[in-house]
């Protein structure tokens, strides 16, 4: 049975790594060659195709000074980009609760209670601009979230499962493209090149992974993402990090 169950998670970590490499894929295809003014939007409508099962999306980046200084680095259509201003005016909404949180924030209807209860000038003024249901997830960062990715439908409801788990690992790639802008605002090459990392060198981002559950007690993409955020800390890809996790001149656990 143990084995079995070994397979299965095995199996599933493959499918996982396999759809972070496509998804990168997607998002180098549409920046290449691109200036750096149009990478932000072409990569919002990359996203935007990555996931059918919104109506539009943004990604906001935050100010030293919190949630509520944060600027929209993109958006996939008006819709979106209200939304974001909206929560930066009003200090409240999915967003600024996901940075607070660190952690996933999914309003899946903002005419109902739980939800406009919990934010109730925010989902009035949402709904106002053609927002029924709002799914926020932070772009990981050193010490807090670089920003957000902001979803949203005009229907309610929930997200798959599946579209949970392919929204997660577009935030992630584009925790690398806001990150890569950063460290290389005047090459936008240097977008590509920091996501071709993410497709590349599997097998050793496959055992540092591997190694970081072991240390640090977490899962997988627990373990994907504190990998991450060491190389976006320390400006340098995920390949490395992964490989002095290999070689054991770094231990996550001495942080």
């Amino acid at each position: 049975m143990a084995d079995d169950e070994e397979l299965v998670g095995g199996d599933a970590e493959e499918e996982t790594l396999a759809r972070r490499a496509r998804i990168a894929r997607e998002l180098i295809v549409n920046v290449r060659g691109l200036p750096t003014a149009k990478v932000p939007d072409a990569l919002c409508r990359a996203c935007v195709k990555l996931l059918p099962d919104v109506s539009g999306l943004s990604v906001s980046v935050q100010g030293d000074d919190g949630a509520d200084t944060g600027v929209v680095f993109c958006a996939s259509d008006d819709v979106a980009a209200r939304l974001a201003e909206i929560q930066f005016t009003l200090g409240e909404g999915p967003c600024t609760e996901a940075v607070r949180l660190r952690a996933p924030v999914f309003a899946a209807d903002l005419t109902r209670a739980p939800d406009n209860r919990r934010w109730p000038l925010f989902c009035f003024q949402a709904a106002n601009a053609g927002a029924r249901a709002v799914f926020s997830l932070p772009l990981a960062g050193n010490g807090r979230p670089l920003g957000t990715l902001d979803l949203y439908k005009d229907t309610a409801g929930s997200l798959s499962s599946d579209h949970v788990r392919t929204s997660l690992l577009v935030a992630d790639a584009m925790t690398h493209a806001v990150t890569a802008l950063g460290h290389t605002s005047s090459d936008p090459q240097g977008v590509v090149t920091w996501l071709e990392g993410v497709e590349s060198d599997r097998e050793e981002i496959h055992q540092a992974t591997g190694m970081i559950m072991m240390q640090l007690g977490v899962t997988a993409e627990e373990a994907v993402l504190r990998l991450r955020a060491r190389a976006f800390a320390q400006g340098r890809t995920s390949t490395e990090i992964a490989r002095a996790v290999i070689d054991r001149t770094l231990d996550m656990r001495r942080e």
